[in-house]
């Protein structure tokens, strides 16, 4: 057998284990990158939902409360939640940021919803949006 033959057969091991290893970083870093939109999302929503468990001046100050739970507005906590997330740069950081407030009882819970931005991004493979919900309760008393 003539060693000419086997020329260039390590080079083809050595190009797939390369793209392997290319692939896995990419894995590794978009992944990050998900996991700290998403952490960063978490700690919006947890801003935004504490600012929507607010009381108006009518109800909280000119009637007293006297009771242990309050019931919530909903048009109050949709302007708070907007307020907050305007003031804070919500919409500088984060793409498309889409939101929304319901209001059960005593609780806000908002949902919030961006456009993600991946290092490595593949067309129709990578979800590109990211969610996260926040949920904050006005309790009075111990």
């Amino acid at each position: 057998m003539n060693r000419g033959e086997e020329a260039g057969q390590v080079t083809v091991l050595i190009v797939g284990f390369a793209l392997i290893l290319l692939m896995a970083v990419g894995v590794v870093v978009d992944t990050s990158a998900a996991y700290l939109n998403r952490q960063s999302l978490d700690t919006l929503a947890d801003g935004a939902a504490l600012a929507g468990a607010t009381i108006e001046g009518e109800q909280g100050y000119d009637q007293g409360l006297g009771q242990d739970r309050v019931e919530l507005d909903e048009r109050t906590a949709r302007q708070a939640v907007g307020d907050y997330l305007n003031q804070v740069g919500a919409y500088a950081d984060f793409k498309s940021l889409a939101w929304d407030v319901a209001v059960e009882g005593d609780t806000v819970v908002v949902t919030l919803s961006a456009a993600m931005e991946l290092p490595i991004m593949v067309e129709g493979v990578t979800d590109s949006r990211v969610s996260s919900t926040g949920t904050s309760s006005l309790v009075l008393g111990g």
